[in-house]
């Protein structure tokens, strides 16, 4: 762990959040027991994966000992595991060898820069999805705990992908009301963020910095997961170009230690300094182009314009960007490039807004971008509305781009590569509290391509996701080739909530499809409330080509609908994973394929619903629940509850050298509606049997 890791985490959990009208947030009891809970358990976890100083000195929180309890109760995939993999010994002991050795073989799969929690999971399902629900849940753990953390959530995740910080030290702050006591320390985080900057690209030509910069765009809004020659070759020979220079010859270690500098300057406690010691301060008089509203500070820096805004109403026009600018209060309007650089020379971005109804509307690549830098975004209450562009809102270009919003009823307003998205590099971001909503067109809502870690970490309140409806899916050319776009059966894609993906060469060319680039991280978690989930294709914990798609939702009654491959789902060596963990949930698909645990082409897949409560699962139109072809592994599991089981086929069935499984561990549960494909003689699924289709389909309930 970075040396600035160990001085983040000593205000956890001690500040409540605020809602927009100062006082504090609430959270539901038997979820903030909860959290505390995984925080202990998870503690020894981090040790282990970061070799680092024990979270226990680290965080200042120690549950009484009845709430002290083992890991294996509290993640939901290490306590169902054992009992799991002991009845597909018991049942599939012939099938289940193969696979799992097929599946730890991936030699002969040509793709540039795999990551080690994908090949893990391979390799060993149980171990590896342990390891990556632990991982999210640690993360949210800091997200909880408020901006202060910020920095522990950036070094977890990037973890995840087998990239950490470069050790520092981070500044002290200032312990004085003194203006120009804080304002060396602001310029001090900007000079050392910078030298952080140019350590990271030391190694690149001038061409090849721009090139970094220039080249997110096409990306941001021309990449897709999978190309078939001739078309697109040259868009596929740029992004490899630009993987190969990250990987290669960007130190991206000081990268994330530049974004950790720079997202302290969201501390709470130091910004309530800086108001206190600016309150009485009158406006200068200097005009600034496109900055309307009191200023209370502005000044020329050698990393760019520095600005402080006043109290009142401002309105931020920026073609040009700038360095850092705090606004102490106001319902703002931002426009432009806010938290994002507008060339390759000012690297670094940083805006934060104390409070007020705010409106951001960025350009493309505008907000919370970076770009072979750091672009960070912080707002800390009031019920902001964000119209993002492509290529905004928490996106990483061979940089870092972190979005933070405190607190109030939210809009995010994405198209596609927003929102928690990244592609070499990482893209971040966190709501602390609120009803929320989210809209994209794709590629968004926490997606990971190559090289990329994307996150979206919602805290609290009744949150809304939607994805789709945009880029028509290509399997409309095999399954409705005369649908239009408004007909039912018409498909689109999404590729979002918590999805992973490559950069896929479909060739019989060996030399073209030894081009192809692994995918990232995508994730998406949602801590507490009752949601609503609406996706389109390849969605919801979905893994496409050696990606990792993961979603959690850890308390509440939620309402999750997705289409084809949707919710813990995975295609060509990717790795999908859903997980509700508590609630009275409701699934449905509109189809027509591959939901809940389905694993295609030599992927994992894993869906779980937990906890005692009594689920709906509505999918007459679609297959599912835990099925596998290809050499694939997938599984589903019910925990508990009197569940009522709507689908079309399905439920625990492998084909072609695969592990298809559906369990259902608990509860007096309705099956009346399960169909029977084309009229096959087979037994009526009811509760408390065990039935074995073949030697890689397994159904159980108990």
């Amino acid at each position: 762990m970075t040396a600035c890791a160990t001085q983040e985490f000593s205000h956890l959990m001690t500040v409540p959040p605020l809602n927009n009208r100062g006082r504090a947030a609430t959270i539901e009891p038997q979820y903030a027991t909860g959290r505390r809970l995984f925080l202990s358990v998870l503690l020894s976890l981090w040790t282990v994966l970061s070799g680092c100083t024990p979270l226990s000195k680290l965080f200042a929180v120690t549950p009484p000992p009845e709430q002290q309890v083992d890991r294996q109760q509290q993640t939901m995939v290490a306590r169902l595991a054992p009992r799991i993999e002991a009845e597909l010994q018991d049942n599939l002991n012939v099938m289940l060898p193969a696979v799992r050795k097929t599946l730890a073989d991936q030699t002969n799969k040509p793709a540039k820069f795999k990551r080690d929690m994908v090949l893990d999971t391979l390799a060993d399902p149980w171990k590896g999805l342990t390891t990556i629900e632990q991982t999210g849940l640690l993360a949210a753990t800091a997200a909880e705990s408020g901006i202060e953390e910020l920095p522990a959530v950036i070094e977890i995740l990037e973890e995840g992908m087998d990239r950490t910080g470069a050790p520092f030290a981070p500044l002290t702050f200032p312990v004085t009301l003194a203006p120009e006591d804080l304002l060396t320390f602001l310029t001090d985080v900007l000079e050392h963020a910078y030298q952080d900057r140019e350590q990271a690209l030391r190694h690149l030509s001038p061409q090849d910095r721009d090139f970094l910069f220039t080249q997110a765009r096409p990306l941001a809004e021309q990449f897709t997961p999978q190309i078939t020659p001739p078309a697109r070759l040259a868009e596929a020979d740029a992004a490899v170009r630009y993987a190969t220079l990250l990987m290669q010859q960007v130190d991206y270690a000081s990268l994330i230690a530049a974004a950790q500098r720079l997202a302290r300057l969201g501390n709470r406690k130091f910004l309530q300094q800086l108001d206190i010691a600016l309150h009485h301060r009158k406006p200068v008089t200097q005009t600034i182009p496109g900055i309307t509203g009191d200023l209370l500070l502005v000044q020329q820096t050698s990393y760019g314009l520095l600005v402080i805004g006043g109290h009142g109403p401002n309105t931020y026009d920026l073609d040009k960007g700038a360095a850092l600018i705090i606004d102490l209060g106001g319902n703002d309007t931002y426009r432009g490039l806010i938290g994002a650089s507008p060339n390759s020379d000012l690297g670094n971005s940083v805006v934060i807004d104390l409070s007020g109804n705010d409106l951001y509307q960025p350009f493309a690549l505008g907000l919370a971008t970076g770009r072979a830098g750091i672009g960070i975004v912080i707002d800390h209450s009031g019920d902001d509305t964000y119209r993002l562009a492509p290529g905004s809102g928490g996106v990483g270009f061979a940089g870092l781009g972190i979005l933070y919003d405190g607190a109030g009823q939210d809009v995010y307003e994405g198209s596609r590569f927003t929102q928690g998205a990244a592609f070499g590099g990482f893209g971040l971001l966190v709501d602390r509290a609120g009803d929320d909503r989210y809209t994209s067109f794709g590629y968004a809502l926490g997606f990971g391509g190559p090289l990329g870690v994307g996150a979206l970490i919602d805290v609290s309140g009744n949150d809304s996701y939607e994805c789709g409806g945009k880029y028509p899916s290509a399997y409309n050319e095999t399954d409705a080739p005369n649908a239009r776009p408004n007909d039912p059966v018409f498909q689109y894609d999404c590729f979002g909530l918590g999805t992973g993906a490559g950069l896929r060469i479909f060739s019989k060319l060996q030399a073209q499809r030894a081009q192809s680039l692994a995918g990232g991280w995508g994730l998406l978690i949602d801590l507490a409330g009752r949601d609503r989930y609406r996706s389109a294709n390849f969605s919801q914990g979905h893994g496409y080509f050696f990606g990792l798609g993961v979603k959690l939702d850890l308390a509440g009654d939620d309402d999750h609908q997705a289409a084809r491959y949707g919710l813990g789902t995975a295609a060509h060596f990717g790795v999908g994973l859903s997980l509700d963990y508590q609630g009275k949930d409701r699934y449905g698909s509109k189809g027509p394929f591959y939901n809940g645990g389905t694993a295609w082409d030599g992927s994992v897949a894993l869906a779980i619903d937990g906890g005692p409560d009594s689920d709906l699962y509505d999918l007459p139109a679609s297959t599912g629940l835990g099925m596998a072809d290809l050499g694939g592994w997938g599984l589903f599991i019910e925990e508990g509850g009197a569940d009522q089981y709507f689908v079309g086929r399905g439920l625990g069935q492998g084909a072609d050298t695969s592990i298809g499984a559906f369990f259902d561990m608990e509860g007096r549960d309705d099956y009346s509606s399960v169909s029977v494909p084309n009229g096959n003689a087979r037994p009526e699924r009811l509760n408390r049997k065990t039935y074995i289709e073949n030697g890689g389909s397994l159904f159980i309930d108990r």
